[in-house]
């Protein structure tokens, strides 16, 4: 096994390897944190992972405090609750630690503890992010402990609208986490549905930012590259839990992901955001669901950019071969083929489809499709995900 450890800076700085947990103490020291609080999730919070994580700062003498009252999909109040355990506590920065609930939270919290305004005045909309005082954001250390949404490279975090049910992008430079932590050892213990649901995401980054339009070179090679990963460790990974090499493979993917969606996601992500908001869904195995419906939905404006990617990835067949490349795939890792596959006894009425519908096409995703992404299109694309039915316009 080649030695996968080495620290990046792109821009965020990261310092990759099995085992460089055990770095935390120091690393807070060097960002200047004296008294962090540790933001995780509830399912992590009980589990040895994060027990041994907070020997080492017990070890270390590092006073902290720990928050995981949140939801799969953090809404208003669990930000409203992590702020005032952050404010009671005096703590100085935040660790982020888990899956990418948990790292979206506490960088929210960092970013929310002193700020005057309401957090959704910070809306990832136009120049939005300038209301916000860039001298009151707390330091933030991220450690991902799954493979998929990248946010531990991320400036920004979604966060659950409750009264319109929707999910919004908070959204400023200085959020970007001070530095990662991205051991791949923490990831060994994901059960094979987080394994693959996550995985997945980071294949839906690295897809949507591929064929988004715009000109962004660098984050197609990323994403190209992204995917080589996702399609060569995803499955060693959900086969095999401890197999420490695909699971760091799968962390640079997921990183990659993210770095390479700043040119832009689409409508894959744009009708999983509804249905996870609306439905408490895992994200990353929603986009699973939608994605073969999406890229057919694309066909006639990515074809020519699909036969490139087949040819670097070596899948034969142009862009039937990568579909059904992307079906293989989603049937080795148990990714359920439609809606009410994941979503037992999903039978919206059309009231339900059309909310879905004007949600989707408001998402902040939609407006990277290489095709836009109409009302009727998300109604035909949420029928077709609803019956499970693959067909070409």
């Amino acid at each position: 096994m080649t030695k996968l450890s080495s620290n990046w800076s792109f821009p965020t700085a990261v310092r990759f390897g099995a085992g460089r947990i055990r770095e935390l103490p120091k690393v807070l020291g060097e960002v200047g944190i004296s008294n962090p609080l540790f933001v995780t999730d509830p399912g992590l919070a009980s589990l040895p992972v994060v027990a041994s994580t907070l020997k080492l700062l017990e070890e270390a003498g590092i006073a902290h405090g720990v928050f995981s009252d949140m939801k799969p999909n953090p809404v208003e109040s669990n930000l409203d609750a992590g702020v005032e355990v952050f404010k009671a506590g005096q703590h100085d920065g935040v660790i982020a630690f888990g899956g990418g609930s948990a790292l979206d939270l506490g960088k929210l919290i960092a970013f929310q503890a002193h700020q005057t305004r309401p957090v959704w005045d910070f809306e990832d909309i136009g120049d939005y992010w300038k209301r916000a005082d860039a001298s009151k954001i707390a330091p933030i250390i991220a450690v991902p402990t799954t493979a998929g949404t990248g946010s531990e490279v991320g400036r920004a975090g979604v966060l659950t609208h409750e009264a319109s049910q929707t999910k919004k992008v908070i959204f400023h430079p200085k959020m970007m986490a001070a530095v990662v932590i991205a051991d791949p050892e923490l990831t060994v213990g994901m059960p094979p549905f987080v394994t693959a649901g996550t995985g997945m995401d980071a294949l839906a980054h690295c897809l949507e930012a591929y064929c988004a339009p715009g000109y962004h070179p660098m984050a197609e090679g990323i994403a190209v590259e992204g995917m080589r990963l996702v399609f060569e460790n995803l499955p060693k990974a959900f086969a095999n839990g401890s197999d420490l090499e695909a699971r760091a493979h799968m962390m640079s993917a997921a990183a990659m992901g993210a770095t390479a969606f700043q040119k832009g996601l689409g409508a894959i992500h744009a009708l999983s955001h509804p249905i996870g908001a609306l439905y408490e869904t895992h994200h990353g195995m929603t986009n699973a669901v939608f994605m073969p419906y999406v890229l057919l939905f694309n066909r006639a404006a990515i074809e020519e950019r699909i036969e490139r990617l087949t040819g670097y990835l070596g899948i034969e067949g142009g862009f039937e071969g990568f579909l059904k490349a992307i079906l293989g795939l989603r049937e080795q890792l148990g990714v359920p083929h439609s809606l009410p596959d994941l979503i037992p006894g999903f039978a919206p009425d059309q009231a339900r489809k059309e909310l879905i519908a004007d949600m989707a096409i408001v998402d902040p995703t939609a407006g990277g499709n290489p095709i836009e992404l109409t009302k009727a299109a998300a109604l035909k694309l949420l029928e077709q995900a609803i019956e499970g039915s693959l067909q070409a316009d």
